[in-house]
């Protein structure tokens, strides 16, 4: 029995495997894909399950093609890996070419929603993120960490916490029905402020003094997943209604498009625990550990944000992209910037990747839990 199958049938990947899919059990089909069940296919009735497979899937191609899996993931432009981003595309677009883009002006004017975004991506997510953080690493998990690894654990997690989200938002907005123009909106803020605070809040939070943002990565991922799928999306959707007409442009061509989004979604997973699974196989344990603080994060910054927005009157469709925007991450962001840091084989670099290990199963299962608390 070779190394991976004496890992998928050990203690630690039973306890890794139960752990996602307790995570994803909200996250069923009917929540986020169709408002009825008659609706869905045989491939959407199940996708939990092959959300679960993929990540296995991704694992052994890691694990037994793994000098196919290092080519492919050198294949980057400013630390972002072409298959990826391609792929991202394919999820961003279906919400991109539903943009009624006469709507942008009066979505910017809405002050409450992005209000909202703003002090919970810029007031509150860090410093929890930071909190729980300390509360874990220096202190629930201390007897199993050296000071040194809590360090950078900490590190790594106030990196994520500080760096909200810009591409997969879009991807989880669609997904729960969220408003596309205020949702681009929303995410245009956000990278606005980004490029500003996020280096002083991680230099307060750390107490470093300096530290290496990688400017051409924020550019080119704001380019890439904002404004090129943007653009696509305004010119597709204009020879579209004129060539197909507003009711076959909605009818046919928009429920065709969901398909194609799901299937880049869950070839994503495939790629990203390909590139991952050596550390899921060589620090199983470690991996649980920041986990779940991770996870509590996540988890408490939705339910924050969706109690402020309705408290605030939110419509859902502006109330559930926010939330989604607060609880998810720009982890290549906060991947770069925890290698220039603290280096490849760092505590901080192992948590930020472990954010991207969790960030599709984590806010797949809030999107279904938004599609159930829907108003």
């Amino acid at each position: 029995m070779n190394v991976t199958l004496k890992f998928f049938f050990s203690k630690d990947w039973i306890v890794i495997m139960l752990s996602f899919a307790i995570v994803l059990k909200d996250c069923s089909p009917p929540s986020f894909l169709c408002l009825q069940k008659s609706n869905m296919g045989f491939f959407e009735r199940y996708l939990t399950l092959w959300v679960l497979a993929c990540m296995a899937l991704g694992i052994l191609i890691g694990e037994h093609l793994e000098n196919v899996v290092e080519k492919v993931s050198r294949w980057e432009i400013a630390s972002l890996n072409i298959p990826v981003v391609t792929l991202v595309w394919c999820m961003i677009y279906p919400m991109m070419v539903q943009i009624d883009f006469g709507a942008l002006r009066s979505a910017a004017q809405k002050w409450r929603g992005l209000g909202l975004t703003v002090f919970i991506n810029w007031c509150v997510k860090p410093f929890t993120m930071a909190l729980w953080a300390w509360l874990f690493f220096n202190h629930v998990w201390a007897p199993w960490l050296t000071p040194r690894e809590a360090q950078e654990y900490v590190a790594g997690a106030v990196l994520l916490g500080a760096a909200p989200c810009t591409a997969m938002v879009f991807v989880w907005s669609y997904l729960s029905g969220g408003n596309p123009a205020y949702t681009v909106v929303q995410v245009a803020v956000n990278d606005l402020i980004l490029l500003v605070a996020f280096v002083p809040i991680v230099q307060i939070l750390l107490g470093l003094s300096a530290i290496p943002v990688p400017y051409d990565l924020l550019f080119l991922s704001v380019l890439l997943f904002v404004g090129i799928p943007l653009l696509a999306g305004f010119a597709s959707r204009n020879w579209l209604l004129r060539r197909l007409g507003e009711e076959k442009f909605k009818s046919r061509f928009l429920p065709a498009l969901k398909p194609f989004s799901i299937l880049a979604l869950l070839l994503t997973l495939i790629l990203i625990f390909a590139f991952q699974g050596h550390y899921i196989i060589t620090r199983p344990f470690s991996i649980l550990m920041i986990t779940v603080p991770l996870i509590l994060q996540t988890y408490i910054i939705f339910f924050v944000s969706w109690l402020l927005g309705r408290k605030l009157g939110l419509r859902y469709d502006v109330c559930a992209p926010a939330s989604m925007i607060g609880a998810s991450n720009f982890f290549e962001l906060a991947v770069a910037v925890a290698i220039a840091l603290f280096g490849l084989q760092s505590g901080a670099t192992l948590t930020t990747v472990v954010g991207v290990l969790i960030e599709v199963p984590v806010m797949l299962s809030l999107v279904g839990i938004a599609k159930k608390w829907k108003y």
